[in-house]
């Protein structure tokens, strides 16, 4: 009985039209719909980043929970280093430059980990992030393109960011837990 439900699924795929789901990319209205939606999630993303980057006090952005681990104002800045670079590349837009290339850059771009740095690029970044990719034509964010070394379409890689994104979040959220602060939207 068990190889019933396998059998009716193998027909059922043996039966229809010879194209994959994989292979099927959006078209421009899609991809405008899509476009906007991710946008709308870095939004929601940001306005979480901020909030928690209001409540915890600036002593505490030196906290590590343990050696070689990033640090919470670290932490933030990785967020807003993805807002210059890894957030406006997913749509094949130009990363901005205030992030250094390589680990160094990233690493020097990181260990300006104040609380007024943090401020500053979680909003400078997302700005640069909306900016790019909204001058993007609709045309160019259709369909298949090079991006993170494969072919990917924008839907793979809005999700792709947003999930990185959103790990970051919970990763803070946990940080903040550890020294006392409670997330702001949780209170």
């Amino acid at each position: 009985m068990k190889e019933l439900p396998l059998l009716a699924l193998s027909l059922v795929l043996a039966a229809a039209p010879n194209t994959s789901f994989a292979q099927n990319v959006p078209n421009a209205d899609a991809a405008r719909e899509v476009r906007t939606q991710y946008l709308n999630d870095l939004d929601s993303l940001q306005s979480k980043l901020l909030a928690l980057a209001e409540a915890i006090p600036a002593d505490k952005y030196s906290w590590r929970p343990a050696p070689g681990v990033r640090s919470v104002g670290e932490a933030f800045m990785h967020s807003a280093s993805e807002f210059y670079t890894f957030a406006p590349a997913a749509y094949g837009a130009e990363r901005s430059p205030v992030v250094g290339r390589g680990r160094e850059g990233a690493q020097k771009f990181e260990a300006m980990s104040s609380k007024a740095d943090v401020l500053k690029h979680l909003k400078d970044g997302l700005a640069y992030t909306k900016q790019a990719i909204g001058a993007l034509p609709d045309s160019s964010i259709a369909g298949k393109k090079r991006i993170f070394g494969a072919d990917r379409t924008i839907i793979e890689t809005s999700f792709a960011v947003v999930d990185d994104l959103h790990e970051h979040l919970g990763q803070l959220i946990a940080y903040s837990r550890m020294i006392g602060v409670t997330p702001p939207w949780s209170k």
